[in-house]
C-alpha cells in the first residue's frame, strides 16, 4: 500500500520513516492564512485550535488529489497534517522571526502549553472513489478527538477520515536568556509550530509531555493507525522499507 504525504515537513517525513514507511512526498501549496481567514469569516469568529488544525490538514490532503507525482496518478492513501501550539488561550504557529521566537521562549519558561496536531487521510486508491469508507475498526487514541464525520467523503468522492490529537508540554523553569538566544540562533525554532521541537535541540529544555510524543513532533502515530483502521486497511500494509519487510 502506498502512502502519499501532502507535506514537505522534515519532521513528519522522519516520523514515517522511523516506523517503516517511505511515503511519496507531494507538496500541497495551500494558502493557509487565506483558508483560515475564509473559514473564520464563514463561522463568524475565530477558529479553535482543534478546528484550525483539522481544517488545514484536510485542505492539504485534498489539494493533491489531482497531482501526478513522477508522472503517475495517485494510487493509494493521501495524508495531510497540521499543527498549532496553544498557550494561554492563544494559538501560535511558526514564529518565522528570531525576535518572535525568543519572546515566546521567555514566556514558556516554567509553564505549559498544548500542541494540537490535525490529521486527514483520503483513500485514493484507483477504483476506490465514491466508496463508503472503512468499518471503523481502529480504536481512538486516548486524548484524541475524531472529527464528527470520522469516515466521510473527501472532496465529494473519496472515503476519508480525520482526527485531532493534543499533548501538553511543560517547559523547564530555569532556562536562561543566554540559552534562549543560543537556541534561537540555530534557526531551528523559526519554522516549527510553537517555536520548539522535542526531537531536536530543544529537547533538554522540556520537562515533560502528557500525550503521544509524536503528536508534538508533527503527527500522532497512534492516531494514524486509528485512521487506517477506520478506512478498513491494516497499518502494517504501509510498511515498505527494508527493516519493516
Amino acid at each position: 500500500m502506498r502512502l502519499y504525504l501532502a507535506s514537505t515537513s522534515p519532521a513528519r517525513l522522519a516520523l514515517l520513516r522511523q516506523v517503516g514507511i517511505e511515503p511519496v512526498v507531494v507538496p500541497s501549496h495551500v494558502d493557509e492564512e487565506g483558508a483560515v481567514l475564509a473559514a473564520e469569516a464563514a463561522a463568524g469568529g475565530p477558529l479553535t485550535a482543534h478546528d484550525l488544525v483539522q481544517l488545514l490538514a484536510r485542505l492539504k490532503a485534498e489539494a493533491v488529489l489531482d497531482a501526478v507525482p513522477g508522472g503517475e496518478p495517485i494510487d493509494g492513501f493521501i495524508l495531510g497534517g497540521d499543527s498549532a501550539f496553544e498557550f494561554d488561550g492563544v494559538i501560535y504557529g511558526k514564529p518565522h522571526l528570531p525576535e518572535v521566537a525568543a519572546e515566546r521562549w521567555r514566556r514558556h519558561r516554567g509553564r505549559a502549553g498544548v500542541l494540537h496536531s490535525g490529521h486527514w487521510m483520503i483513500d485514493h486508491r484507483l477504483g476506490a472513489g465514491s466508496g463508503s469508507g472503512g468499518s471503523g475498526t481502529g480504536g481512538a487514541e486516548s486524548g484524541s478527538a475524531v472529527s464528527a464525520s470520522a469516515v466521510s467523503a473527501s472532496a465529494g468522492a473519496f472515503p476519508a477520515a480525520g482526527s485531532v490529537t493534543s499533548a501538553t508540554v511543560e517547559f523547564a523553569s530555569d532556562i536562561s536568556d543566554a540559552e534562549i538566544a543560543a537556541y534561537v540562533a540555530t534557526g531551528e525554532p523559526l519554522e516549527v509550530a510553537g517555536a520548539f521541537t522535542i526531537d531536536g535541540l530543544a529537547a533538554p529544555f522540556i520537562r515533560s509531555i502528557s500525550g503521544a510524543p509524536s503528536t508534538v513532533i508533527g503527527m500522532s502515530l497512534p492516531a494514524l493507525r486509528d485512521l487506517t483502521g477506520q478506512l478498513g486497511v491494516s497499518w502494517t500494509s504501509f510498511w515498505n522499507t527494508p527493516h519493516s519487510s
